[in-house]
């Protein structure tokens, strides 16, 4: 085998040409041998038709092609294998039929081996006699089956037909199809249907079927329905670069007309340049407002640099975005004040059934800036559970003032620079959220409600909440630095208003700038109300039902609030009554639109929505049974307690529940306080001595923590060892000392509230509490015996009154 270059100039191993000595191609008539050398091929299989270069990894390769340089007639077999690469195929991916070739110019390259194949003939391999590269095979070859003559005739035109469409949409078809001719008659059917295969991009698997197919008639029919495929997509790509190349052609005439307007503007002295126009927009924001001295020498000194930079430059881009945020903000550009307290009143009631005592504190907050002639410098804090309405009810403040709102959420977050901002020397730097919300809102006094501030967190970035102090602090607001801005702005005008739903998590500092109102959470009447007066009403009118289609009766409502919403707030009591519109709607829809008025009562409401997921609550009573009384940040709760003997072989005392440490604690200070004094109370003094007596707190899976369940646990250990039961629908919450004393706890309103709610009449709380149950609106504490204890010999009295 002679080496030879190719025509790049490096060294190549050139195969003798076997057409070198009489110039021309060998027919597929020739005698062809019954065993070939194989190739595979991966991307698609090879056609009788074709003459087109083939490119392979010499590595593997080159023996089969210096075994094939020396065969006499230079034939190869080229067919379709399954392997993810031709290098590694093996036999059993070799597909059963594939086409004899015959090798032109066979040159070796830079590792890889080209020729041009030419192909002849159908073949189908009967057995391999080689399975190891080089690839050997005994083959049979196919003869086509020609068919009926006059369909032939009728397939063939409509495939040149289709042909002729497709050839002008792709230069390229052209080259082909003049190769095409050269080798073959048209009038030929098996080879014009081979080739109108072979310029078609079908997937592999469909041209090998064409290449199985051995009547040429039914190879015509697959064929053709291939091109007319072809034909669609060639269409579809000419009308898509028609549309881009139509699109590119206008925006490149609109650009050429929009420059040469530019020259023609500035000739004439009417036009400015983006730098000039930047800098006079920058002027007219800030005329008419009150800039401080210090920032406006800022944006002076700005614009003088922003004059003598290059509009292309990224400097420029950074001052421009910072004198757009200075132009923006709204120096000295204040609301009025609608200070009327009719006014506010009428908006509260408006927005809010219920929630006397915060709609009061609201309205003497109102009432001091009235004499003030302002509302500024102060921060209002709501705490309360979730669903309660904090976030509305700033909202309506925010409308009684005739104000601006503006609301963010602090929960989650982590980075201090979400509230001073990014300095200018970050990429994508920009000021915190304060300043973000006085320039949406446009006035130096919107109110802003900074939500969820018990959530906010820290992190390696800082910590938010020590940037709020400066932020809520009134001494310290009216020169606010934010770091982007790097000059001082006045929030002391700004009513913020924050909300919580627990104290426990802010840190002391900040919670000692806000004005605490707590909002408590609902009774089932004042459930009802919101649910007549303003859910229904708006969850109809979100689903789009027609007015009066649905009504829901007293009775319904009632029994969702008690059977499936008896969190303190109202958020899950709007999530029922929005799933019983959806179910309604239905009906509604099913009837065109007018089915008339639908009722919902009490009876239907557990059609609707399934088994009530509370049932009526009994306090649980027994010896050793004691009910409680508990906060939490979901509202307040009724907490049953629980004492019993397991055994008096030797003394012992066990506690359940999930308590905390100082819970646990306050269950120690009660069972030394009953043990120690309870002749006193007329039990037997030596029952604690052998009695194994074990404590628990249902339920199991809730953490509990706190004192205040102090004097409910040392009553259930009283009733055990008196062996009598406590007063019925009696519950009590107070802190216990190993005196007795009863000290004060929190929540007092919200265990008020629960106990109503789950049907308890008389209550004991410890006297230091008076005043705070004094302060529970009287609609909630109507009905209710209290009594209250400074002595645990006052509860004991109480709870066994006459048992």
């Amino acid at each position: 085998m002679d080496i030879e270059n190719d025509n790049n100039g490096v060294d190549a191993e050139r195969i003798d040409d076997p057409d070198a000595a009489h110039g021309e191609l060998a027919r597929a008539e020739d005698v062809l041998p019954t065993t070939l050398h194989l190739l595979p091929l991966t991307e698609r299989p090879f056609f009788p038709a074709q003459g087109v270069p083939i490119l392979m990894n010499d590595t593997p390769w080159i023996e089969t092609v210096e075994a094939i340089g020396e065969t006499p007639h230079h034939l190869v077999g080229l067919v379709l294998a399954d392997a993810a690469e031709a290098d590694h195929a093996k036999p059993i991916d070799f597909h059963g039929v594939g086409t004899v070739v015959r090798m032109h110019h066979p040159v070796r390259n830079s590792g890889k081996i080209q020729f041009i194949a030419e192909g002849l003939k159908r073949f189908r391999i009967l057995e391999w006699l080689s399975e190891r590269p080089p690839f050997v095979a005994r083959v049979e070859y196919l003869e086509d089956i020609l068919g009926n003559e006059d369909e032939l005739k009728a397939y063939a035109i409509a495939i040149i037909n289709t042909l002729k469409e497709l050839v002008p949409m792709n230069p390229l078809y052209s080259e082909e199809l003049k190769f095409f001719l050269n080798r073959f008659n048209p009038n030929e059917p098996s080879a014009l249907t081979d080739f109108a295969a072979s310029l078609t991009t079908a997937a592999r698997d469909e041209l090998q079927e064409i290449l199985e197919t051995v009547p040429v008639l039914d190879r015509m029919k697959k064929v053709l329905i291939l091109i007319r495929k072809e034909v669609e997509v060639a269409r579809l790509q000419t009308k898509i670069r028609e549309q881009v190349e139509e699109r590119m052609s206008e925006q490149q005439r609109k650009f050429f007309l929009r420059e040469q307007l530019k020259e023609i503007q500035k000739e004439l002295g009417i036009a400015k340049d983006d730098r000039t126009a930047d800098l006079e927009r920058f002027r007219e924001r800030i005329e008419g407002l009150e800039v401080p001295e210090a920032a406006m020498a800022r944006i002076e000194e700005e614009m003088d640099k922003l004059s003598v930079l290059e509009s292309g430059s990224p400097e420029y881009a950074v001052t421009r975005n910072y004198l757009d945020w200075m132009t923006a903000l709204p120096w000295g550009r204040l609301s009025e004040d609608n200070l009327d307290l009719d006014h506010a009143r009428k908006v509260l009631d408006r927005d809010h059934d219920g929630l006397e005592d915060v709609k009061q504190r609201i309205l003497e907050f109102l009432a001091v800036g009235h004499l003030k002639g302002e509302v500024a410098g102060s921060i209002l804090l709501l705490v309360g559970p979730p669903g309660v309405g904090k976030t509305s009810i700033g909202r309506s403040v925010a409308e009684a003032l005739d104000r601006r709102f503006y609301r963010f959420s602090l929960g989650g977050m982590r980075d201090e620079a979400e509230i001073k901002g990014h300095r200018r020397t970050y990429i994508g730097a920009m000021p915190g959220k304060f300043i973000q919300a006085i320039k949406e809102a446009g006035v130096a006094n919107p109110v802003i409600m900074l939500d969820e501030i018990d959530k906010i967190g820290a992190s390696y970035q800082g910590d938010p909440a020590s940037a709020l102090l400066e932020v809520l602090d009134p001494e310290q607001n009216s020169e606010f630095l934010d770091h982007y801005l790097d000059v001082r702005f006045d929030l002391s005008k700004v009513l913020f208003i924050c909300t919580a739903n627990q104290l426990d998590s802010i840190p002391g500092p900040l919670l000692d700038r806000m004005e605490v109102i707590r909002l408590s959470g609902y009774i089932t009447e004042e459930k009802l109300a919101i649910a007549k007066h303003h859910l229904v009403p708006k969850l109809l009118g979100q689903a789009g039902v027609p007015r009066g289609a649905i009504q829901f009766t007293d009775a319904a409502l009632r029994r969702i609030i008690e059977g499936y919403a008896r969190e303190a707030g109202v958020r899950n009591l709007e999530k029922q009554i929005r799933r019983i519109i959806r179910k309604l709607a239905i009906g509604i829809v099913r009837a065109g639109g007018k089915p008339g008025r639908q009722r919902v009562s009490a009876s239907e409401v557990e059609r609707h929505l399934g088994k009530p997921l509370f049932s009526r609550e009994k306090p649980f009573s027994g010896v050793g049974i004691v009910t409680g009384l508990a906060w939490t940040p979901m509202g307040g709760a009724t907490l049953n307690i629980e004492a019993t003997l397991v055994h008096t072989k030797n003394r012992g005392f066990k506690l359940t529940g999930q308590l905390g440490d100082v819970m646990r604690e306050s269950a120690e200070i009660a069972y030394s306080y009953v043990a120690s004094h309870l002749e006193d109370y007329q039990g037997d003094p030596a029952f604690f001595d052998e009695a194994f007596v074990h404590l628990h707190v249902p339920e199991g899976a809730t953490p509990k923590d706190g004192p205040s369940a102090g004097i409910t646990m040392a009553t259930a250990l009283l009733s055990l060892a008196r062996r009598r039961r406590v007063l019925r629908n009696l519950a009590m919450t107070g802190e216990l000392t190993l005196t007795g004393q009863v000290l004060p706890v929190g929540g007092i309103k919200e265990k008020v509230i629960a106990a109503r709610r789950s049907g308890v009449k008389t209550l004991i709380l410890p006297e230091a509490n008076r005043g705070d149950y004094e302060e529970v609106p009287e609609h909630i504490r109507k009905g209710l015996t209290v009594h209250f204890a400074k002595h645990y010999r006052d509860v004991a009295a109480i709870a066994f009154d006459k048992n």
